[in-house]
């Protein structure tokens, strides 16, 4: 029953219809993917321009007869699976990027000692694979950092020896993105993770990008304040993979985003310069406002080493309540009625 829903809304949603499987204009059946299922539908000889938005994969439209949903699968299109994710796309190792050398590895080695340079397989085996275990990587090497020149020094060095690295916080992304897809050099941030000030008057905290968020947030309990992100995975996720994944959380509504509540970073670029934007201010118009381009950027843009972000005062009490709902109507009109209290 619910094969024949999805393929019932696919058609509802589509301008153009397909002619039946059986028809002779139709030669071999050709597949295409929507969201959430994969279907076969007969390909017919004349082509005509697609009229379908939001699907994963392009697939070619073609010119019909106004029929509707038969009572036989065969005579119309019909849905073989349901996937839950779109296709995986094969990608292969650019040529132009080298290899770890021995001569690198002492190069770091005198940057970061003997305990920053991590290549024991146990360890490498658990930041080379996914928290959904989907995704693993096969790199040979983690870098770890106490401070941003050291970040910086790093990726000085990668970028003259085209070295592909890969920023890694607490690992606990759940779209791979903070695995190696090849053999990149993994810098890990789990060892800058220093609260640097926190100002009461303000309630504005300046921290380091490896404190863990569960840690943060005790921190500001014991302060009276609030951290304005809360997470399933607080326990072990970093402020710097919030704020470059532009984590939302439990506490989104309430708070705002992201966006809102981080005043300032310091970022270090992929040549090795450190962009200080470390600002505590609510408000500053003092030239462009730089952070917004790495707060969800995920590390392309660089990596955060630094973090300052606005903390509101913990509330005096919390009331929790459970509302059931009949309709969706009804969830909104809850939405908007704290605002009017």
């Amino acid at each position: 029953m619910e094969d024949w829903k999805s393929t019932y809304r696919l058609l509802t949603h589509c301008k153009h219809f397909f002619h039946r499987r059986l028809n002779p204009n139709f030669h071999n059946s050709k597949p295409f993917c929507t969201s959430g299922s994969r279907y076969h539908c007969s390909q017919p000889s004349e082509l005509v321009k697609p009229y379908i938005g939001n699907y994963q994969q392009e697939f070619q439209t073609f010119k019909h007869l106004p029929v509707s949903l038969g009572t036989n699968p065969w005579n119309r299109c019909r849905n073989q699976y349901r996937c839950f994710a779109s296709q995986a796309t094969i990608i292969q190792r650019r040529p132009d990027f080298s290899t770890v050398s021995s001569e690198d590895l002492s190069y770091f080695k005198n940057i970061l000692g003997e305990r920053g340079v991590v290549q024991d397989e146990e360890t490498l085996d658990a930041v080379n694979t996914d928290w959904m275990r989907k995704y693993k990587g096969t790199s040979k090497l983690m870098l770890q950092p106490r401070t941003a020149e050291e970040v910086s020094q790093i990726l000085k060095y990668c970028n003259s020896r085209c070295l592909a690295v890969v920023p890694q916080g607490g690992n606990t992304g759940l779209v791979g993105g903070s695995v190696p897809a090849f053999d990149e050099v993994i810098v890990s941030t789990s060892h800058m993770n220093k609260i640097i000030s926190f100002d009461k008057v303000s309630g504005i905290l300046v921290c380091e990008a490896g404190c863990i968020l569960e840690n943060l947030i005790a921190f500001l309990d014991n302060q009276g304040f609030v951290m304005p992100l809360d997470l399933g995975a607080k326990g072990s996720c970093q402020i710097g993979g919030n704020v470059s994944t532009n984590a939302g959380g439990l506490r989104l509504l309430r708070y705002g985003s992201l966006h809102g509540s981080v005043l300032g970073l310091e970022v270090v670029l992929a040549n090795g310069t450190v962009l200080d934007m470390l600002g505590t201010l609510r408000k500053d118009n003092t030239g462009y406002d730089l952070k917004h381009l790495f707060i969800g950027s995920e590390g392309s843009l660089g990596i955060v080493t630094k973090v300052s972000i606005f903390t509101p005062p913990k509330l005096s009490s919390v009331n929790v309540c459970f509302l059931a709902c009949k309709d969706y109507a009804s969830c909104l009109v809850i939405m908007v009625l704290p605002s009017e209290v």
